[in-house]
């Protein structure tokens, strides 16, 4: 027979269970919700937009939209689309370089800053990055970079999170004994770096390409105050100016919509080829943590 204790110690893990579910559930309704709306809504014409249920299905016509949306303003559209991936694609791959050197330099070397730089990295997760917005863009005007690719490429190598997985993704990875096999045999330390180190960071820094890549597709506030040719804004930009103008331009605000359903697929695509590494990546850095 079952003790009251026992049977106190069985319904506990199944309370625990029940409320995380349902803690999840709502979790998944509040992010899937507003996903399934922008869905239903690039099927509608500009008309049905406003004039049937938000989360009701009307006319399909989202390949009519889409048309809509290659020949508006001369396919301005996908030249933002290309824009931002340049910015995504090559800025998250310096960017993982520039924290994985960092990270890597922090893990293996020993100096006599290295403490403070330590918690100075880490301090500065705590500072907003719109407060960084207005001095970040006043020193890209002083050095002429304003309305540029590289205006918006540099600034984005700045990345104290990713350099602070990378520092950890290289304390529990990296073996000193062999970086110190390395040097025996006549590596130099670059060497040592690409041909070691990299390799055997590979899955944290897959992790940190993911964060990066999602950041500058993401971002807003910086390029909307560095860049004035339209040619040169990113899909976060052209988008908003879009809206702007919605109420002046019939149909904007059906092709804006529709603009910013084909603008999360990039992401979906790298998240779900990333998916492998990202989640190996964090199990080990929150191991470490």
């Amino acid at each position: 027979m079952v003790s009251a204790s026992a049977q106190r110690g069985i319904r506990r893990p199944r309370f625990a269970i029940a409320v995380a579910t349902a803690v999840m559930t709502v979790a998944a309704l509040y992010f899937l919700i507003p996903v399934y709306w922008l869905v239903v809504a690039s099927t509608k014409s500009a008309g049905e937009l406003f004039t049937t249920p938000g989360f009701t299905f009307s006319g399909f016509h989202l390949f009519d939209n889409i048309a809509k949306l290659t020949t508006f303003e001369g396919g301005i559209f996908w030249r933002w689309m290309l824009n931002s991936v340049v910015y995504s694609v090559f800025g998250s791959v310096l960017t993982t370089l520039v924290c994985a050197l960092a990270g890597y330099a922090l893990s293996v070397y020993r100096f006599r800053a290295r403490q403070p730089l330590i918690a100075l990295v880490l301090g500065s997760l705590l500072i907003p990055g719109a407060v960084l917005a207005i001095p970040t863009y006043q020193l890209i005007v002083l050095l002429g970079l304003d309305n540029t690719y590289a205006g918006l490429l540099l600034p984005g190598l700045v990345f104290p999170f990713g350099v602070l997985l990378a520092y950890v993704y290289a304390q529990s990875s990296i073996p000193y004994e062999l970086i110190e096999a390395a040097r025996i045999d006549g590596l130099n330390e670059l060497r040592i770096f690409l041909t070691v180190g990299m390799r055997m960071m590979s899955t944290g820094l897959a992790t940190i390409l993911l964060f990066a890549f999602l950041g500058s597709w993401n971002s807003f506030i910086l390029p909307l105050l560095v860049l004035n040719d339209t040619h040169l804004m990113p899909l976060t930009v052209g988008l908003h100016s879009w809206n702007a103008n919605a109420s002046r331009i019939p149909g904007l605000q059906a092709l804006t919509v529709v603009g910013a359903l084909v603008s999360v697929v990039p992401i979906v695509a790298v998240f779900l080829s990333l998916q492998r590494f990202w989640k190996t990546g964090l199990a080990t850095g929150s191991v470490r943590f």
